[in-house]
């Protein structure tokens, strides 16, 4: 039961993950990098009384340091920024193209993965992993057709979505360097607090709105009061507690088994589109679904054997 812990956590989060892109929608008039502020300014609020005591306990080296800036720069803001930047493009929309970065993350994972973990893989995960690569992309792809055509932003949208798919399966990599040594409740923590001090001056830079009044010009956006309730639920949910949950997760899974698992994501995402925007499924996607289910859990059975 033990082993089965890892892989059980990484589906959860991956499960919250999914909420994500209808939750940000209600934040579309603030620039990305304002979101990216202040959800990990409130899941840093939030989560310090809870565990401030293991952050002071622990003692970091150099290495480890230089692991979270890493994994700040890349995971907490840049791929960040560029998936909300992306949904942004397509007006929030869920549609094909942003969902690529889901598709594309477990090739930068894996790689990585293999460079600096020195992760072996054995056939039957090769199998598995192959099976749910494909499936995944027939779920958010109906009839294998990639969508170019939904609007100018739609290229553009793409190009920071493969920039995401970059910065968080490389980051998962580094995350597992920096879990073996320390506790995730402090990863979490550091992960935070350097997200928001590395991305305070891109804040300055790039998260001015433009006012008008006697002289036109700009300033900071500030979110509203329903906005930071909606900020304070993504810490609550898709932000700061699916990663506290994902890091937990992460430290028990060999990256390339949990980078697969996370492609939860996209197979809950579709049933949200179909609940919330009653999206009808094609009877290809639905095939497609349960493959990648089936795929899933085959991959969580390797976990017993595969270290």
């Amino acid at each position: 039961m033990q082993n089965s812990t890892g892989p059980i956590l990484i589906i959860i989060a991956a499960f919250l993950w999914a909420f994500d892109g209808l939750i940000r929608q209600h934040l579309y008039t603030l620039p990305p990098i304002t979101i990216i502020f202040f959800e990990h300014l409130i899941g840093l609020i939030i989560l310090s009384p809870f565990i401030f005591k293991y952050v002071r306990e622990t003692k970091l080296e150099k290495r480890e340091w230089w692991l979270l800036v890493l994994v700040a720069v890349l995971s907490g803001l840049l791929g960040t920024l560029w998936f909300t930047t992306a949904l942004g493009k397509v007006h929030f929309i869920s549609i094909s193209v942003v969902f690529l970065l889901q598709k594309l993350q477990p090739i930068f994972a894996i790689t990585t993965a293999r460079i600096f973990l020195k992760e072996k893989l054995d056939s039957r995960y090769i199998k598995w992993a192959l099976l749910a690569l494909v499936s995944a992309y027939f779920v958010t792809f109906p009839n294998g057709v990639v969508n170019f055509e939904t609007g100018e932003g739609t290229i553009i949208a793409a190009l920071y979505a493969l920039g995401a798919a970059f910065a968080w399966g490389s980051s998962t990599t580094f995350s597992k360097m920096l879990l073996g040594r320390v506790r995730a409740e402090v990863s979490t923590f550091y992960r935070f607090l350097f997200t928001i001090i590395v991305s305070l001056p891109v804040l300055f830079i790039f998260g001015r709105v433009y006012i008008s009044g006697f002289e036109k010009g700009t300033a900071l956006a500030i979110p509203t009061m329903p906005q930071f309730g909606f900020l304070a639920l993504i810490a609550l949910s898709t932000g700061m507690v699916a990663l506290l949950i994902y890091y937990k997760g992460l430290a028990r899974t060999p990256v390339h088994i949990s980078t697969i698992l996370e492609l939860t994501f996209p197979f809950v995402a579709i049933l949200l589109d179909f609940i919330v925007n009653h999206t009808v499924l094609t009877p290809l996607q639905w095939i497609s679904a349960l493959a990648l289910v089936f795929s899933i859990y085959q991959i969580a059975k390797l976990r017993e054997s595969i270290t």
